[in-house]
């Protein structure tokens, strides 16, 4: 996601420093390009021929390598940078960026650059508190920093609390907000449902249906890399709710129906891809149902309508778009569900089509308008969500 990107990824004199060559690795395999600056100090902790051996790259350090007689380098690196991480970042590194010193490679090039710039500290709790360090962050910040909260824990000196370097997963992502994908939905709103709901029959027992929410999971995070705000209403999944996301869970039919009438003025755009159950139980005993000799039938009652009461309820300029999964007549099916529920769009599929459907990582998809039909090909969900994200953006066009 990050192929022809440069990234200048700056690595200070902490403990934390091994936590950056686990970050370069990963910022490799998005096939970015990968410029590290380490201050003197931070060549204590860990060596610079690591991350030649990680990037392929001269990582830099000294400010006046008479290597480059052809031009001044730091000037060079800045004016190619897409984007700048600071990490670890000390306490005396944020001191001098806040205040703008430059006395080394580090600073004179960050001093130098125009693109967006994260930096994470990582330093003892007692010196992340002190209120210089804090007002030299929030100095940070008014210059159009994004400081990056420490996590908690017990730190390399022994003491237990905030100063801790996030782990690198969460720091790519990070970075992935900033620049993977352009930032064509910021200021929009969306939501999203994804998964199953699970209807109690009784303390044990509930009806539920295979998905897995992986297709509505993968629309909310391609949704937040393009700059929107997304709140997440999901059903009980096992899939890792992606990050910079409010996710609400849910259970029941009842609570999605809850969750999403009480936000659908909030949003610009709804992606309703949960398999919501159509039935649940017409009633839930307390205890757990005994079994007996002969049948056992469970009476059932309507659920709901989450995107009938969409379509009837939706604010002037809202994107609704409906999913429907079939297994015969898709398209007509679909387009009758389109226009009886006043949707802009219906994402369709065929669950006995080879690789549409639950659980797997792909699906086949037809997008429905009212003016039109798109049948993509087989792809990944997460090609799928930015294909559909592209069609309901071009409805407000």
């Amino acid at each position: 996601m990050l192929k022809g990107k440069t990234i200048l990824l700056g690595v200070t004199g902490g403990i934390a420093a091994y936590k950056a060559a686990a970050l370069a690795s990963a910022l490799v395999k998005q096939h970015a390009n990968v410029e590290v600056v380490m201050t003197a100090h931070a060549t204590q902790f860990i060596t610079p021929l690591t991350f030649e051996q990680l990037t392929g790259r001269r990582c830099m350090v000294d400010a006046f390598d008479r290597n480059f007689t052809h031009h001044v380098e730091h000037i060079a690196l800045a004016d190619r940078t897409d984007l700048v991480m600071i990490a670890p970042a000390t306490a005396n590194v944020c001191a001098k960026l806040a205040h703008g010193l430059a006395d080394d490679m580090l600073t004179t090039t960050v001093l130098a650059c125009v693109c967006p710039k994260l930096i994470a500290p990582a330093m003892n709790t007692k010196m992340l508190e002190n209120p210089v360090t804090q007002d030299n962050l929030e100095l940070l910040r008014s210059y159009g920093w994004e400081v990056i909260s420490p996590d908690a824990g017990r730190l390399a000196c022994g003491a237990v609390g905030a100063g801790k370097l996030p782990e690198p997963d969460l720091l790519l992502q990070h970075i992935l907000r900033k620049i993977a994908l352009p930032h064509d939905l910021a200021g929009r709103r969306i939501l999203v449902t994804a998964g199953p709901t699970h209807e109690a029959l009784d303390p044990v027992r509930y009806l539920t249906n295979h998905s897995t929410g992986k297709m509505g999971y993968a629309i909310a995070r391609a949704a937040m890399l393009r700059g929107a705000e997304v709140t997440l209403v999901t059903g009980p999944t096992d899939v890792t709710p992606p990050p910079f996301v409010e996710v609400v869970p849910v259970s029941s039919a009842q609570d999605m129906f809850e969750a999403v009438a009480t936000r659908q003025q909030w949003a610009d755009f709804i992606f309703k891809a949960a398999a919501v159950a159509d039935y649940t139980p017409a009633g839930y005993s307390d205890d757990k149902l005994k079994k007996k000799d002969d049948e056992l039938s469970i009476p059932l009652r309507r659920t709901r309508d989450i995107l009938q009461h969409l379509g009837e309820h939706r604010r002037p300029g809202q994107v609704l778009c409906g999913f429907s999964m079939e297994t015969r007549d898709m398209v007509p099916n679909s387009r009758a569900k389109l226009e009886k529920k006043n949707l802009d769009m219906i994402c369709a599929n065929n669950l006995k089509v080879a690789g549409a459907g639950f659980a797997g990582d792909t699906n086949v998809i037809t997008i429905i308008t009212p003016t039109g039909l798109e049948d993509l090909p087989l792809m990944s969900k997460e090609e799928a969500a930015a294909r559909i994200l592209d069609a309901a953006v071009g409805l407000t066009h």
